[in-house]
């Protein structure tokens, strides 16, 4: 290298000195080659310096690669070996993940089985929060405890999981409602009364089928049943009122005098029925100017009837042991005796006849027959009076009927030619006015037709003891003859 060097100064230094100068150049190359050779030395010196710190820095290094390639050899060792214990563990690990992803879908299923269980009672309670609901909803007791709606209504949101005091207070209201179905109580409380005003009044509870109330102060004293209404939860009073006697065991039973009580069990259809239902009275107000001559033939047929039934009472007589008496005592010819128990009961037609037969028992046989005829018809207008004039009675009875119904028809066709059949109540005057003219015609004449033919069997069999007395008279007469 210290000749590589040499060469190229040389080469460098003649090229630029000129030839003039050759041997200042010579002299010059010559101590240039001194100082070559110095420098050569130094550089030699140097360089066998920096070899030698070369060969003990490369032996260091060697020994460094050599130590280093030793830690690489066991780090990779090492490494090998944590490999192998992380393949171990990655193996375990995916033994677990596995073990753990069957679990995870032991337990999906699982939650899905529950979150259908849940799901299912959740439902179940959502029905039978609904059924209680329903309950409630036509339980008269729902008045008195609104409380309990308000505990309902919160089982019947379908989004909401019901805890277990949500179903402890259904059961609870379950249970009060079946306790309070079959018991008997009085509380006070406030319903609607029949002008539309809220009142303070006992309400009486039977079970869940009737309720009544009882109103009294300084103003009035009124009983009656109430109806519920599911969608206010509010006790109604009838429109109106019950009978005076359905009040009056109503009164009693709620003050305690008796243990009988009127009740609806069809839970009210039976009291809306009450409502509609007419009276007497009214029907009769509802028949038109046609009732009053048919409630007048009633009363004058009411009249004989008493009259004709007192009559025929008073002078029916038992002619069988009468006439027994009379036949021995006439056999025995005891005329004044038989003219004495003829005497003591000549109120009454038999005996009368029997009275005459016996006064003219000393003529012939026709002409006391003759006279005995002419007693019985004598007798009979007073026995068969006003007879004729109920059957009339009972004859013109149901012609008025029909004459109302005649009247309510044209009434009915009238509305109808004024309003139209659009509104049937329009019509409904007219058809009231004949049916009831009709039914009032009819139950006056019914009646009256029986006592007819009652008072009428009556008075022939009067007649038939009158005249097969006084044959048994006229034979017994003449047989002694």
């Amino acid at each position: 290298m210290i000749r590589i060097f040499s060469a190229i100064f040389f080469c460098l230094f003649f090229s630029m000195a000129p030839q003039s100068q050759g041997a200042d150049i010579r002299k010059n190359a010559m101590d240039a080659e001194k100082n070559i050779q110095k420098t050569r030395e130094t550089l030699l010196k140097k360089a066998i310096l920096e070899k030698k710190t070369s060969e003990k820095e490369a032996e260091n290094s060697l020994k460094k690669i050599l130590s280093s390639r030793k830690n690489l050899t066991d780090a990779i060792a090492k490494i090998k070996e944590e490999n192998k214990n992380l393949e171990k563990k990655n193996n375990s690990l995916q033994k677990q993940n596995i073990a753990l992803k069957k679990l995870e879908d032991e337990v999906i299923s699982k939650l899905a089985s529950m979150d259908a269980m849940v799901n299912e009672l959740t439902g179940l309670t959502v029905i039978a929060a609904k059924d209680i609901d329903s309950l409630l909803a036509r339980s008269i007791h729902s008045a008195l405890f609104p409380e309990r709606c308000e505990k309902i209504k919160p089982l019947l949101n379908k989004t909401k999981f019901p805890g277990m005091d949500d179903i402890k207070s259904m059961v609870d209201i379950y249970f009060d409602e079946i306790k309070k179905s079959g018991e008997v109580s009085i509380n006070k409380g406030i319903i609607v009364d029949r002008s539309g005003n809220e009142v303070n009044a006992h309400i009486l509870a039977i079970g869940s089928f009737t309720a009544a109330y009882r109103i009294k102060n300084s103003e009035k004293d009124e009983t009656g049943f109430l109806l519920f209404s599911d969608k206010s939860n509010r006790l109604f009073a009838l429109s109106k009122p019950p009978p005076g006697s359905v009040s009056k065991k109503i009164k009693k039973y709620m003050n305690g005098k008796s243990i009988a009580v009127p009740m609806d069990i069809a839970r009210g259809a039976a009291l809306r029925q009450l409502t509609h239902t007419t009276s007497l009275r009214d029907q009769i107000l509802n028949g038109g100017p046609i009732v009053w001559p048919i409630l007048g033939v009633g009363f004058i047929a009411f009249l004989i009837i008493i009259e004709r039934f007192i009559f025929l009472q008073k002078v029916d007589t038992n002619a069988d042991k009468m006439m027994t008496t009379v036949n021995r005592l006439a056999t025995e010819e005891k005329w004044d005796e038989c003219l004495k128990i003829c005497e003591k009961q000549k109120e009454r037609p038999v005996p009368r006849v029997l009275l005459s037969g016996i006064n003219a028992r000393e003529k012939s046989r026709e002409d006391m027959e003759n006279i005995l005829q002419e007693a019985i018809l004598h007798e009979l207008p007073r026995i068969e009076a006003r007879l004729s004039s109920l059957g009339i009675l009972a004859a013109i009875s149901p012609l008025l009927g029909l004459l109302g119904t005649v009247t309510g028809m044209i009434n009915t066709f009238h509305a109808i030619t004024f309003y139209g059949t659009g509104d049937p109540r329009m019509m409904s005057g007219g058809i009231s006015e004949a049916l009831t003219t009709t039914m009032l015609g009819l139950g006056v004449a019914i009646p009256i037709m029986l006592f007819h033919t009652f008072l009428s069997r009556k008075v022939e069999n009067i007649i038939s003891h009158m005249e097969e007395k006084a044959v048994s008279l006229a034979n017994i007469v003449f047989k002694e003859k």
